[in-house]
């Protein structure tokens, strides 16, 4: 405490040359209208610099939170949107997919391969999640891949850049479907076989998912055709399928729930036997 009043003693001249110059400002600022707007004036723009540069700060910390809600606010409408879908089939009768509900999950990838000729992907999503096998996983521009097997809080995903990978597919506004497939060769491409040459296809044409499975419903976007021709047999297309997803910037994906999948394979497996 007594520094304090050293320091005031010390300097007594200048807190009072300081104390009435800032008085002296004031009644300026009072007494002209001018001065005063001037000085209101500076006064927003510091103090709007100040809380414009804070709002910044606070929102670059707050960017993972910000993501994150935009993930469920997708989640909600894609699982709306998909939903309705079926719902508009079913009105008008055009039931050539067994599906009519669906639940979504939101997943971030923690671990993604996609040079090697079996590629997978880890999401940070499992079996307390309700993530199973089979499921299919997508993003909004498309498919990513299947859920091959899960833990607790993980799933492993084998990419739709796997050679092993085979999914329904076919050309959009047709009822021509094949398999899609991967020939290892390019990362932005897979390829779709079993096309009949009958078939009216040409560059530039959308693929989806076929919905002749219980893991990716009908409608699902997979790519646009970049090439095709004839295969050995000469009967059917090999096509190349440009895919929508850059599978090598992918972060977050939906995991595609089929509420009825258990009941379809039960009366498949009927069927069969």
């Amino acid at each position: 405490m007594q520094q304090i009043v050293n320091f005031l003693i010390r300097n007594k001249s200048f807190i009072s040359f300081l104390l009435l110059f800032c008085f002296s400002l004031f009644l300026t600022f009072q007494s002209h209208s001018y001065q005063k707007a001037k000085f209101v004036k500076s006064a927003n723009w510091v103090s709007g610099l100040v809380y414009n540069n804070s709002n910044k700060v606070s929102d670059y910390f707050h960017l993972k939170e910000y993501n994150e809600q935009l993930v469920e606010e997708n989640l909600r409408l894609r699982k709306q949107l998909l939903n309705l879908k079926t719902e508009i089939q079913d009105s008008v009768l055009l039931t050539d997919s067994l599906f009519t509900d669906y639940n979504l999950y939101a997943a971030s990838i923690i671990k993604n391969s996609f040079n090697k000729p079996r590629n997978y992907l880890l999401i940070d999503k499992g079996a307390q999640d309700s993530v199973q096998q089979d499921m299919g996983v997508i993003t909004s521009k498309g498919i990513v891949g299947i859920v091959e097997n899960t833990s607790s809080n993980y799933a492993n995903v084998q990419s739709v850049l796997n050679s092993l990978s085979e999914i329904n597919a076919s050309v959009k506004n047709t009822n021509n479907f094949g398999s899609l497939k991967w020939n290892g060769k390019n990362i932005n491409s897979v390829q779709l076989v079993d096309i009949l040459r009958s078939a009216n296809v040409k560059i530039g044409d959308t693929i989806i998912t076929g919905g002749m499975s219980s893991i990716f419903p009908k409608g699902i976007p997979i790519g646009t055709i970049e090439n095709f021709d004839l295969d050995v047999s000469q009967n059917y297309y090999l096509i190349d399928v440009k895919l929508f997803n850059d599978m090598t910037t992918l972060d977050h994906v939906y995991v595609i729930e089929n509420l009825n999948k258990e009941e379809i394979l039960n009366l498949e497996n009927t069927i069969d036997e």
